[in-house]
């Protein structure tokens, strides 16, 4: 059943407000854990701690983004984007990528690289759950239907991440985000970060 646009609009305000009290309360409660990881990090490989990259966001606005460093410093640059023809096959992450540090291997198996994100959450510019924001390069080679998913604001998890997260081919990712775009309410959210908890406990599909 369609929502109505008020009580839609009324929806993504509690959806903000929820934003903003998880990612205050989360950011003041891990304070800890980012001044640990970031040691960690600086101690395994050379590099900042923090890694920022340009994402596309809501209505196709570019933002950038923040993760904690899972590969060598400078590694993103040997990445180059799939073509058109090859773009809905394509699988974000893969097993064994030779770019990734030992320490960057275990935070992403346990998700804590996201946690950075938290600020973009706070700040407006993503949301705890909706689709994950890519590159401008991925973007530029979506089918045209794919741009929809950007009339959301993109999120730290989100349905395309609990239904298979890297496993994932492109067309598969954009198949879900759509579907949690013409589907959203609060409810979905709050069981898309009950199965991304169980997830990260599980430790499926992230390489």
């Amino acid at each position: 059943m369609r929502l109505s646009f008020p009580i839609w609009c009324e929806m993504l305000v509690l959806k903000r407000l929820f934003d903003i009290g998880v990612s205050l309360l989360l950011l003041v409660l891990c304070s800890w854990l980012f001044i640990l990881v970031a040691v960690i990090i600086r101690l395994d490989s050379k590099g900042p701690a923090f890694f920022v990259q340009v994402r596309v966001g809501q209505q196709g606005r570019t933002f950038p983004m923040l993760k904690f460093r899972t590969m060598y410093n400078g590694a993103e640059h040997k990445w180059q984007p799939p073509s058109k023809e090859e773009a809905l096959a394509y699988k974000f992450q893969e097993q064994g990528d030779v770019r990734v540090t030992r320490v960057g291997r275990i935070l992403r198996r346990t998700s804590l690289d996201e946690l950075p994100q938290l600020w973009n959450v706070l700040r407006g510019q993503m949301s705890l759950v909706g689709p994950r924001p890519e590159i401008p390069a991925m973007v530029a080679i979506y089918p045209d239907y794919g741009h929809s998913r950007h009339r959301m604001r993109p999120g730290i998890t989100g349905l395309a991440q609990v239904m298979g997260r890297g496993d994932l081919t492109l067309a598969q990712s954009l198949e879900w985000d759509l579907k949690y775009c013409e589907t959203w309410t609060i409810g979905l959210d709050f069981k898309i970060i009950w199965q991304t908890l169980k997830g990260v406990w599980l430790r499926r599909g992230a390489y």
